[in-house]
């Protein structure tokens, strides 16, 4: 189910989501992508680097963050572009979860009414960890 042109307003909020990460997400995502950077499992390397604690891949924030698009539009194929600005990491202590709670709302309808952009933010603890997160969409 792909959303209609007539469904949508400029402004429309769309169901916001949370996603919890752990250590298990990051060890899950690096055996899927390959990306097996010491910083997203090791606290001691991320530390030695300057970082706080382990973080998580910014491709596994921006993932769950676009879920939010994806599942209200119910059709992830309908996702035409998606980019993000990173603006701080995902920390992910050993032993808790980490909440990456995610918006999003209708940012323009274009005059063909065939696409739309979509902006999201996504935090954490009321940090906000990506900017100019947007997406456009296709519309049926």
């Amino acid at each position: 189910m792909s959303r209609t042109a007539a469904e949508l307003t400029v402004g429309m909020a769309l169901p916001a989501q949370s996603f919890p990460i752990e250590r298990a997400s990051l060890v899950r995502y690096a055996g899927a992508s390959g990306d097996f950077n010491p910083i997203h499992w090791s606290q001691q390397t991320a530390e030695s680097v300057g970082l706080p604690d382990v973080i998580a891949h910014g491709m596994l924030t921006m993932a769950a963050a676009v879920r939010v698009v994806t599942d209200w539009l119910g059709d992830p194929g309908a996702v035409l572009s998606y980019g993000v600005r990173f603006t701080r990491p995902v920390v992910v202590p050993d032993d808790s979860v980490t909440e990456l709670s995610v918006s999003g709302a209708v940012r323009s309808i274009a005059e063909d009414r065939q696409t739309a952009e979509i902006d999201l933010t996504a935090t954490v603890a009321g940090e906000t960890v990506l900017a100019r997160a947007r997406a456009t969409v296709r519309l049926r």
